[in-house]
């Protein structure tokens, strides 16, 4: 199975990328990354209630969920307070949390409940996979507080994904080779992280756009 994502994500990682810098372009920059501060906070707070709610879904008689029993608590204990690093940031900006999500964060967290819910816990994988397979760049903290002129403790979170997301993109990778999954849940992998990926270039792609046209409920 890690082949076959593998293989998926080949196909999109050159659209990510591409809605990724156009992120880090310097006009209006110091303004933007503070959208994207508060846009992320959104999507990290769903992280760690998605694996909760996956690890209480393993409880089924399943191989790949007895598996996926082990991973997540693990992975829970990674993850677990980065979206309170995040408020550490927004603070150095002078910025409090949006407590209404975009719609943008919506459609890229909002289905991974209900394929853990109604189809297997491991189409999570496939979410996880995409975010992490695709980190900022170690060097891009730096140019960030070079071209916003921004304090480094405003990039913690930042610098610490950019470090740790690609280990964890590869031990996602390697859990899923071990697991010898159905096709059907295969498929909820697949779909999962195709649909991950592109929620996560509108998001970007929102987040590029002037502030009155950003991460609206028109989407």
């Amino acid at each position: 199975m890690s082949g076959d994502l593998r293989a998926v994500l080949d196909l999109v990682v050159p659209a990510l990328r591409r809605s990724a810098a156009a992120l880090w372009q310097p006009a209006g920059l110091r303004e933007r990354y503070g959208r994207y501060l508060i846009q992320m906070h959104a999507v990290l707070r769903a992280s760690v209630p998605l694996m909760q709610l996956a690890a209480l879904r393993c409880d089924r008689p399943d191989p790949v969920c007895t598996r996926l029993g082990e991973y997540f608590p693990l992975h829970i204990k990674e993850e677990a307070g980065h979206d309170e690093w995040l408020l550490d940031d927004m603070a150095t900006m002078g910025l409090n949390r949006a407590e209404l999500p975009s719609v943008q964060v919506a459609r890229l967290t909002g289905p991974q409940y209900y394929w853990i819910n109604h189809v297997h816990p491991v189409a999570l994988l496939g979410y996880i996979a995409v975010l992490e397979g695709n980190s900022p760049a170690p060097e891009l903290p730096g140019l960030l507080a070079e071209r916003t002129g921004l304090p480094d403790r405003a990039f913690h979170t930042l610098r610490h994904h950019a470090t740790a997301d690609p280990g964890h993109s590869e031990e996602v990778l390697a859990l899923l080779a071990e697991l010898d999954l159905s096709a059907e849940q295969r498929r909820a992998v697949r779909v999962s992280a195709l649909h991950t990926a592109g929620a996560l270039i509108d998001l970007f792609d929102a987040l590029a756009r002037p502030e009155r046209t950003c991460c609206d409920d028109r989407g």
